[in-house]
């Protein structure tokens, strides 16, 4: 039986200079993405924490993490995940 990946909520760190939008947009963009939700945490002199709630009807991780690397930057960690059987 196969599976699929929902829901994944990403802790991310990027540059300030990265806008928040361009970031967002990026992600919905990818393939089986339907929705970005980012939350702001916390801002630093040259950083920001970020919280990436991402939902799809089928979420692609090595997708997710390219585009994240493309616009600098980086996974923290994977706080939450939702995943169904294929039926």
């Amino acid at each position: 039986m196969s599976s699929y990946v929902k829901k994944i909520v990403i802790d991310a760190l990027k540059p300030r200079e990265t806008p928040v939008l361009a970031l967002a947009k990026a992600l919905c963009e990818v393939s089986g993405i339907d929705e970005v939700d980012l939350t702001v945490v916390e801002v630093d002199a040259k950083t920001e924490t970020v919280k990436l709630t991402l939902h799809g009807s089928n979420v692609d991780y090595d997708n997710i993490s390219k585009v994240i690397s493309d616009y600098s930057s980086t996974i923290r960690s994977i706080d939450e995940i939702n995943v169904s059987k294929l039926v």
